[in-house]
């Protein structure tokens, strides 16, 4: 891993003064503009690195202004293909062998895109990326291997865990209000929903299977 950092804003739901407030501080060394979400790059003022996508929901004022400017890379699809726009992102941004890709826009009124890009996390997670979708309530990753969280820096108060895989074994959580212990975990049970980091730093150990994290707030 190269230790480079991606920022990916996609076409879903998009609350720009939470993003102008999470990208405060954080620097990232390349921007993917994908389709829709190239408008509220521009309104943040943000140059894209690569803008990608089929085009069918970003304004062709937009796109027509973006593909003026030197620096930025435009990859067109046909909207007749086989993956989504967000897919495509991704698999552009891991080419780049990023240590850490951090995707906003992935969320938002269509719960069949929500899902897609939730699934998509798989794609990055088989390379050691590390991954998340971000949006104003919530942050959302997956893991297949020990996890430390530390308090002072998740997104809400609460943290619920979901099998990514049908079965997950052997997962402790230390450092929570409601601990486990070598626990096997299963699709189809809210066990490990809205949970609480109460110590400085938490643990999330797994044996062997994937988890779905979510750290959230209302």
């Amino acid at each position: 891993m190269s230790g480079l950092k991606v920022l990916i804003v996609t076409g879903g739901e998009i609350s720009l003064p939470f993003i102008k407030e999470y990208l405060t501080g954080r620097d990232f060394d390349k921007i993917i503009a994908v389709d829709k979400g190239l408008e509220a790059v521009q309104a943040l003022s943000l140059k894209p690195d690569y803008i990608i996508g089929d085009f069918d929901s970003v304004s062709k004022e937009v796109i027509s202004y973006y593909k003026t400017l030197e620096g930025v890379q435009v990859v067109e699809y046909d909207p007749m293909k086989d993956a989504t726009d967000t897919e495509l992102a991704i698999l552009a941004a891991m080419e780049l062998e990023p240590e850490e890709i951090v995707i906003l826009g992935a969320t938002g009124t269509r719960a069949d895109h929500m899902m897609s890009n939730v699934s998509l996390l798989y794609l990055p997670l088989r390379e050691n990326i590390r991954t998340s979708l971000v949006d104003k309530h919530n942050k959302i990753y997956i893991i297949n291997r020990d996890t430390v969280i530390y308090r002072n820096k998740l997104h809400g108060p609460y943290v619920s865990l979901l099998p990514f895989t049908e079965i997950v074994e052997g997962v402790t959580l230390k450092g929570f209000l409601y601990p486990l212990e070598d626990k096997t975990l299963t699709m189809g049970s809210s066990l490990c929903i809205s949970n609480e980091v109460t110590e400085e730093k938490a643990e999330i150990l797994i044996g062997a299977g994937i988890l779905l994290v979510i750290e959230a707030r209302d």
